[in-house]
């Protein structure tokens, strides 16, 4: 079992960064409880199926939050849970009697996450939007691409997965940790702008040191060096280099052969495209698969650009299980790796209302009771 083994944690049914963040949680071996709705499924809820492997690792329920039993339910369960996940503009859980006050007045220990774009409060904190929206007003989406070209969107890893669902994550753990020596919960805001502003640190004090300009393509980690950038091989595949520290470059130079030629300086800005010219003609002198004979496992920091498929059959990423096959479909294996307490995907993605009862009695509440509601309609 993973180290969070015997935490409970209440999902209330949601898109994106929320669902990220319970499935790492689950994947940490947390008892995660997703509350899918009866009434107005369109408000948090998504089409589901097995290929949804954001679902994976927990058990869902339909409830119909809008009646004051569905509500009950809820709350019952909150009573239980060390946490809870919600992922809904400002003021909905409020306005369904599941917001904060509510939820702490019956679980004081309770740690409330709540995951928004903007935060929960601001000028923009009630707008809609998503990751591009997001990473945009942090300051990431604009460093991101080529010089005179607009910024490449970095698929929704930035704003609801690194800067959301991961940020999401470390707040509930550390607010439980929190929770055990002081016996109090509480709320944690967790905005992707702010998480997304947060992965830009780095940059914030390379540019405050004069070493990072406010400009796209003119920099160190953006693709405007020679030495930290993607090639086009032969059989128009690529791959990536990062050669930055002197050692690492001067091993390219001699694996690429250039070490012969009269180059300039590596570090010297001028030079970068005069030597990201002859490096594009070299790496198109081969294939992909030759430039791995050449240079895969040493010190140039290199590494072949693969597609999706390709990485779940690299020779590295077979050995450490990075990719598993989980009930006839391949995903990534649960991350980062503990010695003792392994971290395990729990169960296949779970589909909407499929374990209401087995949730429901496994977190003590009564046959009868969950008898009683089914009548009503009020679960499924």
């Amino acid at each position: 079992m993973g180290p969070l083994a015997g935490y409970k944690i209440v999902e209330m049914g949601g898109i994106g960064p929320g669902p990220m963040c319970a499935m790492l949680l689950a994947d940490l071996g947390a008892d995660i409880v997703r509350i899918d709705r009866l009434a107005d499924p369109g408000l948090g809820s998504m089409p589901t199926s097995r290929n949804s492997l954001l679902m994976r690792g927990r058990r869902s329920i339909s409830v119909d939050t809008k009646t004051d039993a569905g509500r009950e339910v809820v709350l019952k369960l909150i009573e239980q849970a060390d946490a809870l996940i919600e992922g809904f503009r400002p003021g909905v859980m409020e306005r369904l009697g599941l917001g904060p006050d509510d939820a702490l007045k019956r679980n004081p220990k309770l740690v409330y996450g709540r995951m928004t774009g903007w935060g929960q409060e601001g000028p923009m904190a009630n707008a809609a939007g998503h990751d591009i929206n997001y990473i945009a007003l942090s300051g990431a989406l604009h460093a991101i691409g080529r010089k005179g070209e607009a910024p490449v969107p970095p698929l929704n890893l930035v704003g609801d997965f690194g800067g959301g669902a991961l940020y999401l994550a470390l707040g509930l753990v550390a607010g439980m940790l929190e929770a055990q020596k002081s016996g109090k919960g509480q709320v944690v805001d967790a905005a992707m702008v702010d998480g997304a502003a947060s992965l830009m640190t780095m940059f914030y004090g390379m540019m405050a040191a004069g070493h990072w300009k406010d400009e796209r393509g003119v920099n160190l980690l953006d693709g405007a060096t020679h030495y930290y950038d993607v090639y086009e091989t032969r059989d128009g595949k690529h791959i990536s280099l990062g050669s930055i520290e002197a050692k690492f470059y001067k091993e390219l130079l001699e694996r690429t052969g250039l070490d012969k030629e009269d180059l300039p300086p590596q570090l010297d800005p001028k030079s970068w495209p005069i030597i990201k010219a002859r490096l594009t003609e070299v790496f198109k002198s081969k294939t992909r698969d030759e430039w791995d004979e050449i240079m895969l496992g040493t010190d140039v920091c290199y590494a072949p650009v693969l597609s999706i498929m390709e990485a779940t059959k690299h020779p590295h990423n077979v050995h450490r299980k990075t990719f598993v096959e989980y009930e006839g479909v391949v995903q990534p294996a649960p991350a980062p790796r503990f010695s003792r307490t392994e971290a395990t995907i729990q169960r296949p993605p779970c589909l909407p209302g499929e374990h209401t009862r087995e949730a429901m009695l496994d977190w003590g509440i009564a046959a009868e009771t969950i008898d009683d509601l089914t009548k009503q309609g009020v679960i499924k």
